[in-house]
């Protein structure tokens, strides 16, 4: 009985460990950026997702040198971050994906590179802008080429089962997603880095690329023309507003006992299931720029068919291992089989992590610098923002972060 209670205690433990996951990271976005325990910890310990999110701490903080090398730091382990790897397909498939460390989304990396770029600005290191907006962009074609790849490898997969394959592609019905894995806001932000240096060649190639993204934003086109006519802008700034939260994932789980041999089996499903979030406000007169949510879902779509495919795998695994317990011929044969299936139940677990904080939508502002020092966010003709700005001629970039419970603004002179 003693060995039964043991095992019945590991099974509520591991069992436990999806809900605790997706609890922690809801607290992380309940305290966001007005927790400061990350901030205590040394990150080159960390595993992927505290880096990220210690990172992130860090930059909201305005602590840009710590921030940067934190980022870099996750640029160093995640330098093959589209490659994929058989030990962890293994432990994945064995002991459920949370015994592996996070693996990044695509996405993830693109973000990186997208607040390394703010910080840059932010601090005047126009170089090392320059440099990260040459590595982000090699970043996001290898990427897009592996994502390709990806669809083609699950499409192939999928052809074996056409039950498996129709559920997936009537989820997918209903998320609208990019076609390829990229960044509009890192895109936009750098053409305006290179319009602002008088780089007009690199301003045009950015800004058309953000154009393709997102057609139907005027700022964006008002910027390219200006690119394409050679012409600086004057007196101008763009206020790039983040909100919301990127979609999280909730464990589902569905166990049914399946008749096996001397006894009955019990077969788990796990699978992640995205939950949209709302946004916290809406600026007036403020234009889309990045749909966040979709970029999430152009990935987790194809990740999600992946793991449709390893789930099955896994579940026929475990249930020919109980069946082998159960007919075993052993005295300890109803013991072994117990002890199976209590193993596959806690071994059954979908991956639900996620970079908790990143926003779900990102849009922008641009206006004429009057000179006044003060911008006014408005919703729906409701003040939710004063912003100060120096009394002086020129172009600025303004960063805002909506939070549950505060802003995030940062007021960058532009050279």
């Amino acid at each position: 009985m003693s060995k039964i209670s043991g095992v019945l205690l590991s099974f509520l433990l591991v069992c436990g460990c999806a809900m605790t996951i997706e609890s922690r990271l809801d607290s992380v976005r309940g305290d966001f950026m007005t927790s400061e325990d990350v901030l205590n910890t040394e990150f080159q310990k960390q595993n992927n997702l505290d880096l990220l999110l210690t990172a992130d701490a860090l930059f909201h903080g305005n602590d840009y040198a710590k921030a940067d090398d934190a980022y870099e730091e996750f640029n160093h382990r995640n330098i093959d971050d589209i490659g994929g790897s058989f030990t962890r397909e293994a432990i994945s498939f064995v002991v459920g994906p949370s015994a592996n460390d996070y693996k990044p989304y695509m996405m993830d990396s693109l973000f990186v590179s997208y607040y390394q770029l703010w910080s840059a600005l932010a601090t005047g290191r126009y170089d090392d802008a320059r440099v990260i907006i040459n590595q982000s962009y090699a970043k996001q074609q290898n990427m897009s080429l592996s994502y390709k790849k990806t669809l083609e490898e699950n499409q192939k997969a999928l052809e074996s089962n056409e039950e498996l394959a129709s559920k997936l592609n009537a989820g997918n019905l209903v998320w609208t997603a990019y076609r390829d894995i990229m960044n509009p806001a890192l895109m936009y932000l750098s053409g305006i880095y290179f319009l602002n240096s008088g780089d007009f060649s690199e301003a045009c190639t950015y800004l058309e690329r953000t154009s393709g993204m997102e057609s139907a934003n005027p700022f964006v086109k008002l910027d390219l023309e200006l690119a394409e006519k050679r012409e600086k802008p004057t007196n101008t700034i763009w206020v790039f507003i983040e909100d919301g939260f990127a979609p999280k994932l909730h464990e589902t789980r569905i166990t049914v006992p399946v008749v096996i041999g001397g006894g009955s089996s019990l077969a788990t499903i796990a699978l992640s299931e995205p939950v949209f979030m709302n946004n916290f406000t809406n600026i007036d007169g403020a234009k889309a720029l990045a749909d966040v949510d979709a970029m999430f879902m152009t990935e987790y779509k194809e990740y999600r068919a992946n793991d449709a495919l390893r789930v099955m795998s896994s579940v026929a695994g475990r249930i020919a291992l109980q069946s082998s317990m159960y007919n075993s011929h052993s005295s300890a044969a109803p013991l072994l089989g117990l002890v199976s299936s209590l193993f596959s139940i806690t071994t059954s677990g979908a991956e639900v992590r996620t970079w908790a904080t990143l926003p779900k939508s990102i849009s922008v502002l641009r206006m004429k610098n009057d000179k006044t020092g003060l911008i006014e966010l408005r919703s729906n003709g409701n003040l939710v923002s004063n912003i100060s700005v120096p009394k002086l001629s020129g172009n600025y970039l303004v960063y805002v972060r909506f939070g549950p419970k505060g802003q995030d603004i940062k007021v960058i002179k532009l050279k």
